[in-house]
């Protein structure tokens, strides 16, 4: 009885959900729901012998922190070729007339700037959910994806046993809005775009706080091997009765005239949209003939991608603000009237330097041109200088930090401008702690910005060495900490002893080194202290590593605060060197040989060759020049680059010849 009242309630919420989320025509109120939702969550936690993942409950998801796992794709995710102009939308459409020599179909869909998923059902419900990634293999975020309540968890209808679905997981802009509304008032970071929020949302390794983003999708291409049509929009159709939210706005075009119209249309009406877009993407209706079509190394013949022009708005300049970033960079803000572009107020754009700024000839009080090129961070574009009617000064950039004072420096050869009180000048400290201990560096957990800027405000931390020296009980007496919060900071704190040394290097947050730079000078030199004595020679023999580092990391270890820094961290147990496990992974087989991969391949992905190649002292390489040393070819390998390497005589050595020479298995 008690498994029939659960089996009942979770199909009525399923049902209630797909009303909401996929029709947008519900029939209960939100009340209503709720209540049928804490009826059902009462039910399942007396009975947990009746637990089931794809039950409404889970929506909410848990607050277990997962790491991710790489996924082969089954078929691979490759992007689209773009164009921007009709008259390439007509060379795409010559080229598949000709290709076919028969008649065919289009389908015109929108293109939304969120990001990629690819979904597996099995036997109707929803088993994996993998990011693009690299095209071939892309992250298990399965657990995340349960959260967005526009994604069935179980199908319904006549649907395949098995099959694939992709799409596009997007951030509705009123979500994205009050999202960085919130972390505007918490003086955190905020998000360029509902893309980038999109992004960084479903890669969070606690699906709870996922669930709070409110997270929406639109699938847009079902693959299998037993699909109900023979054409894309039929399929796609068919997806819909199953409980997938596809778009409304996809059209059948038989003529290119039918293409024009629609890119015509959507270009005005996206605007109206509550979700970002950045074009539309056109798709050969028949799958035979996308067959037929085939692909290139890296995209579909079948199917292209038109960009709609960045939308521009002409507003007042109020102001210039400028503000400083971890590294001393100051960039200059323009403070604008309030105008509404790409579906949000924007009232902020970048400068970006004082070249730019220069250039403009701004004057306080212009009216200009803004733009969002891909729907991203605003821009100034232009001036109008015909309504330049009693306006302020021209502006010009600051001489000192907006923040300590301190005049101003421009590296010869550098369009920024830099404070060089890099150890006293509040931004900057912060920043360099921010980036320390942030999940690709240091990764502790709990201290986010807001409790650096705590710590730096009541005197607890003023130099990321100080971070471990902290107390348990200095941490709960600040606001919005307590006891807890501050036991796992301490906790992560302590973790991140062990991060390895390659790690430690880039979170020191020396300019130019970044986690490739980072990597590649920790193998280099094995140890911080090697490295500290590195000469700009030593640095500059180093494979990718010119002048501009080189200089950049001798500087850094050449003040003396820097130098006791690195002391105070080594003395707390940081990983000052390689380990041996670490070490004994490396070789100087591959020493002076640049390495082009190209195919595909049983035993390692691409990246992982690409890994071994720099694990062995070589360097990867993506074109075929006479400076390549040998081609590591897969299956399916480019005839462009086969071509150029018999040519050259340079050497191809499959996967088996190539782990035989590195000694790997």
């Amino acid at each position: 009885m008690v498994k029939e009242q659960i089996d009942a309630l979770r199909r009525e919420l399923e049902q209630h959900n797909y009303n909401y989320y996929v029709l947008s025509q519900p029939t209960i109120s939100d009340l209503e729901f709720d209540m049928k939702l804490k009826q059902l969550e009462e039910l399942e936690r007396q009975h947990p012998e009746y637990a089931d993942p794809s039950s409404p409950t889970q929506r909410v998801g848990n607050d277990i922190n997962t790491s991710f796992t790489q996924i082969r794709h089954k078929y691979p995710m490759l992007s689209l070729a773009n164009t921007y102009s009709e008259e390439e939308v007509r060379d795409f459409y010559e080229r598949v007339r000709k290709a076919l020599g028969e008649e065919f179909e289009l389908v015109g869909e929108l293109k939304y700037d969120g990001t990629s998923i690819s979904l597996t059902y099995e036997h109707g419900r929803l088993v994996q959910a993998v990011t693009r990634g690299d095209g071939e293999k892309g992250d298990d975020v399965t657990d995340n994806v349960r959260t967005i309540r526009s994604i069935p968890l179980r199908l319904h209808g006549n649907y395949p046993d098995s099959f694939e679905i992709r799409g596009e997981i997007l951030m509705p802009w009123e979500v994205f809005d009050a999202l960085n509304r919130e972390r505007e008032e918490q003086e955190e970071p905020l998000f360029a775009n509902p893309r980038n929020a999109a992004s960084g949302t479903i890669k969070l390794q606690n699906p709870a706080v996922v669930a709070t983003r409110k997270l929406d999708a639109y699938l847009y291409y079902v693959l299998g091997e037993d699909l109900p049509a023979d054409t894309h929009l039929g399929n796609l159709e068919a997806a819909r009765t199953w409980g997938f939210k596809t778009s409304d706005a996809v059209r059948l075009c038989r003529t290119l005239d039918d293409v024009y119209d629609f890119i015509r249309y959507w270009d005005t009406e996206r605007k109206n949209l509550p979700v970002a877009t950045d074009g539309i993407v056109i798709k050969v209706n028949s799958l035979a003939q996308q067959r037929a079509l085939g692909f290139t190394a890296k995209s579909p013949r079948w199917a292209i991608a038109y960009k709609f022009q960045a939308e521009r708005a002409l507003t007042r300049l109020n102001s210039v603000s400028y503000q400083v970033g971890r590294t001393g960079a100051v960039t200059p803000v323009a403070n604008l009237n309030p105008v509404q572009l790409s579906g949000t107020v924007v009232r902020r754009a970048s400068l970006h330097n004082a070249d730019i700024i220069s250039a403009l000839d701004l004057h306080i009080g212009d009216m200009v041109y803004v733009e969002k090129g891909g729907e991203i961070i605003p821009k100034i574009t232009g001036v109008d200088t015909d309504a330049r009617i009693l306006v302020g000064d021209r502006v010009g950039f600051a001489r000192t930090c907006p923040v300590c004072g301190t005049p101003l420096v421009r590296i010869e050869g550098e369009a920024a401008h830099y404070c060089p009180n890099e150890n006293g000048c509040p931004p900057q400290i912060k920043g360099k702690m921010e980036h320390f201990v942030s999940r690709r560096a240091m990764n502790i957990d709990g201290l986010g910005s807001e409790t650096i800027d705590l710590l730096f405000r009541n005197g607890l931390a003023h130099n990321v060495a100080d971070l471990y020296e902290l107390r348990t009980a200095d941490l709960a007496r600040l606001e919005r900490l307590g006891d807890k919060s501050a036991r796992n900071i301490m906790a992560g704190i302590e973790a991140s002893k062990q991060v390895p040394f390659e790690r430690v290097v880039f979170a020191l947050g020396i300019r130019f080194v970044g986690e490739t730079t980072a990597k590649k000078l920790a193998y280099a030199f094995k140890s911080m202290e090697a490295l500290s004595h590195a000469t700009e020679a030593e640095l500059t023999a180093v494979d990718e590593i010119g002048g501009r580092i080189a200089q950049s990391v001798t500087a850094w270890f050449a003040d003396e605060a820097n130098r006791r820094t690195v002391e105070r961290l080594a003395a707390q147990g940081l990983q000052m060197c390689l380990t041996a496990d670490q070490l004994q992974a490396h070789s100087d087989r591959l020493k002076g040989l640049t390495v082009v991969i190209s195919g595909k391949f049983a035993r390692h992905s691409r990246d992982e060759y690409k890994t071994l190649i720099e694990r062995h002292g070589g360097k990867n390489a993506g074109s075929v020049s006479a400076k390549t040393s040998l081609i590591l070819a897969g299956e399916n390998m480019g005839p462009e680059k086969l071509k150029k390497a018999e040519k050259l005589g340079i050497k191809l050595m499959d996967e088996d010849e190539f782990l035989d020479l590195i000694g790997e298995e």
